[in-house]
């Protein structure tokens, strides 16, 4: 999906003129409004440092606000502006392009098979969003999970 994003963005750039790291932190924004940077690092899985540099880059571009947090950073709570919903838009509009294409490019039995394997895809996506809210997903899994998910 990147390198696709990367092709299918408006003359091959990118909403915004973002990076995907960027657009991908805007979207988690979306997704978890008034989140806090710490939040954000443990979803993204990234270091707090890497948080602090995309926050202050998007705020000074006017996609991201703070809110609070005056005399610790660490407290204040992220948003998108206007501007940064716009680009989450417009990146969302570029996936689904990019999604529609490929599925055009498919065989109608593998669209079939796509089809029909969606809520079990929405299920799995569930299992997986809740390990990672959980905090720790691979403490979590034992060999017999691991060797049962092989199998079955």
């Amino acid at each position: 999906m990147r390198r696709a994003g990367r092709a299918y963005g408006p003359g091959g750039a990118l909403p915004g003129g973002l990076s995907v790291a960027q657009l991908e932190f805007l979207s988690c924004l979306a997704e978890n409004p008034a989140a806090r940077p710490g939040q954000v690092a443990r979803l993204l899985r990234l270091a707090p440092s890497s948080v602090a540099t995309l926050v202050n880059g998007l705020a000074r571009a006017g996609l991201v606000v703070r809110v609070g947090g005056i005399g610790d950073r660490r407290t204040a709570e992220l948003d998108l502006t206007a501007a940064g919903r716009t680009v989450v838009s417009e990146w969302q509009e570029v996936n689904s392009r990019i999604l529609a294409a490929a599925l055009t490019a498919l065989r109608t039995a593998s669209r079939r098979t796509l089809e029909s394997s969606l809520p079990a895809l929405r299920e799995l996506t569930s299992a997986v969003d809740a390990l990672a809210d959980d905090g720790q997903p691979e403490a979590q899994l034992t060999t017999a999970d691991t060797s049962a998910a092989a199998v079955g």
